[in-house]
């Protein structure tokens, strides 16, 4: 049984389908990259995961129906997610920050107390690499550092399945890297399944086990990275030549 189950998801926004019948499947410990141009209604299609009530079908998680569960029952279930934008609170320590995540997620009943959280959170943070920024405000990251706390505070509410908005973008190319590694570390070591949108195909092709590619809100393609990768349909639509042998963004 998958994981994670989206069956026939439609949501319109006035006169407007973002998605359109979209299934799709994760199965426990998969990377699936979730790839298309923009306003193909990839984040939409997160949303809907994360909660946002969808005008038709359901989302299933370990088996059972949380389709339109509010985003706190969702992470206690164990779903995370990062977002295109980085959002800490900014006037808070970044050990504070991962805290504060710990506090929220599946095991606050068993650490309840702040000295607790901060203990669970230094370790979140040697995971990432942040452990020497433990204690500086978050305003005062640089933006790969955000990119890391921002992941962080995911990991902190323990996992099952991690849903990564574009966490690559405006990272570097030896960052992007990096990223790829500790993520690639992390999966291996926490057993975490992955659920990815990102536009950066080196990072679809190196990290993914499948691929669903979106178009206008509906599923246009599934399969291997060199499955997708070789689909004429998935190139004219979002690829381009280059990107479709492996040399592009």
């Amino acid at each position: 049984m998958p994981l994670l189950e989206g069956q026939g998801i439609s949501r319109n926004f006035g006169g407007v389908r973002a998605l359109d019948s979209v299934d799709l499947s994760v199965g426990r410990e998969e990377v699936v990259g979730l790839i298309g141009p923009n306003g193909a209604g990839k984040t939409t299609l997160f949303n809907v995961i994360c909660g946002l009530r969808p005008t038709a079908g359901r989302v299933v998680f370990d088996g059972r129906d949380i389709t339109g569960f509010s985003p706190h029952r969702i992470c206690r279930h164990g779903i995370a997610r990062t977002f295109q934008l980085t959002r800490p609170f900014v006037d808070l320590s970044v050990r504070d920050n991962v805290a504060a995540s710990v506090l929220f997620g599946r095991n606050r009943r068993t650490i309840s107390t702040l000295s607790a959280a901060r203990e669970r959170a230094d370790r979140v943070l040697s995971w990432v690499k942040l452990d020497r920024r433990r204690d500086a405000s978050a305003h005062a990251l640089l933006f790969s550092e955000r990119r890391r706390l921002e992941l962080a505070r995911a990991l902190a509410t323990e996992p099952e399945l991690l849903l990564l908005d574009e966490v690559m973008a405006g990272l570097s190319a030896g960052e992007i890297q990096e990223m790829i590694d500790l993520l690639g570390r992390l999966r291996r070591e926490l057993r975490l399944t992955l659920l990815v949108i990102e536009h950066v195909m080196k990072v679809v092709m190196t990290m993914c086990d499948r691929i669903v590619v979106l178009n206008y809100g509906s599923k246009l393609a599934e399969g291997s990275p060199a499955e997708v990768a070789r689909n004429r349909a998935v190139i004219d639509a979002y690829l381009g030549v280059d990107d479709a042998d492996g040399r592009g963004n």
